[in-house]
């Protein structure tokens, strides 16, 4: 980490086809080996599917929502008090609450073995939408470790 300054943040770029920064941050969290093409197809694939599946909603709205129901509200971060490492519970910041929910929404829709990936990533949404799946279980169980830890929280700083 650098000692001289922070870095400033750049302004979010939004996505060319649905004018959305939520949807190029899913683009950039797909990508791989900085292959913006495919990770633009893949997810544009599965926002299809989306439509197809539910013709009155918005894809993006369902992303959206999605997103929201997966977004951690706290989380532990390990602090080293006196030889010590506890498990200090934390509130996420709101930036870090999205890209972990979508880093989460992309991780379990790659781990669905045997299914193309925008199928995959289009049924991870739609789950993560209806508030089940791999991405709202990983959210739960990071609430259940904060939970757990609540007596280290004096140890926050």
């Amino acid at each position: 980490m650098s000692r001289r300054r922070q870095a400033s943040r750049r302004p979010a770029q939004k996505d060319g086809k649905y004018q959305s920064v939520l949807v190029a941050r899913l683009v950039n969290t797909v990508m791989f080996s900085g292959k913006k093409s495919t990770a633009q197809r893949i997810v544009y694939g599965a926002f299809e599917t989306l439509s197809e599946k539910n013709p009155a909603s918005n894809p993006v709205e369902i992303l959206q929502r999605a997103v929201d129901n997966a977004k951690p509200r706290i989380e532990t971060k390990p602090r080293r008090v006196g030889g010590a490492t506890y498990q200090v519970p934390l509130e996420v910041p709101s930036d870090r609450q999205a890209a972990l929910a979508l880093r989460w929404i992309v991780d379990f829709a790659d781990a669905r073995k045997g299914t193309p990936m925008a199928a995959a990533l289009a049924a991870e949404i739609m789950e993560a939408f209806q508030g089940q799946g791999g991405a709202i279980r990983k959210r739960d169980d990071v609430h259940k470790m904060a939970q757990a830890n609540k007596a280290f929280a004096h140890f926050r700083w």
